[in-house]
């Protein structure tokens, strides 16, 4: 599996990006997962359903099912939270795996940036980052500066940077 990431600080664009960057690599044949880096509780059910019952009740893992879908929620009970190899492990094989967040994990990047953030661009210290989207024009960079609106060209940068047909 191919991976790559989109990164950044908060509110610069990373999941609106991420949703359209999905879409369009979908749009083009390949088979995508996401995986979304949070650094706060992040609830994925909710207080009165039955797997959050089943949660807190002490169940490590809890699998829903339905007929549109299935989820698994593994529950951590004071474990360190997996490194990112770990996770992407779980995952069944795609063409293409995006990443929202984990700024500093090794695998390549592609910088969100706002100019109304207000926030120092992370590609200036992370050699991660191969390009930064912006919606601003920015200098000075070692990186090339994309349009962040321009979800096409994103993704064309993404796919020839991995080695995968643009």
């Amino acid at each position: 599996m191919k991976v790559y990431g989109v990164t950044g600080w908060k509110n610069s664009g990373k999941t609106t990006l991420m949703e359209r960057l999905v879409a369009e690599m979908v749009a083009r044949g390949l088979s995508v997962s996401t995986v979304k880096h949070a650094h706060h509780d992040t609830e994925t059910d909710h207080p009165g359903r039955d797997s959050h019952r089943h949660r807190v009740a002490g169940a490590r893992e809890v699998m829903l099912s339905s007929p549109h879908r299935w989820a698994l929620m593994h529950e951590l009970r004071d474990a360190p939270e997996p490194p990112l190899a770990e996770l992407l492990a779980r995952l069944s094989p795609v063409d293409l795996v995006l990443i929202e967040g984990y700024k500093r994990a090794g695998h390549p990047k592609v910088e969100a940036h706002r100019a109304e953030t207000t926030r120092p661009l992370l590609a200036r210290d992370n050699a991660t980052i191969r390009a930064v989207a912006s919606d601003s024009a920015l200098d000075g960079l070692a990186v090339p500066v994309l349009a962040l609106d321009d979800t096409k060209a994103i993704a064309d940068f993404i796919l020839r940077d991995l080695g995968l047909s643009a």
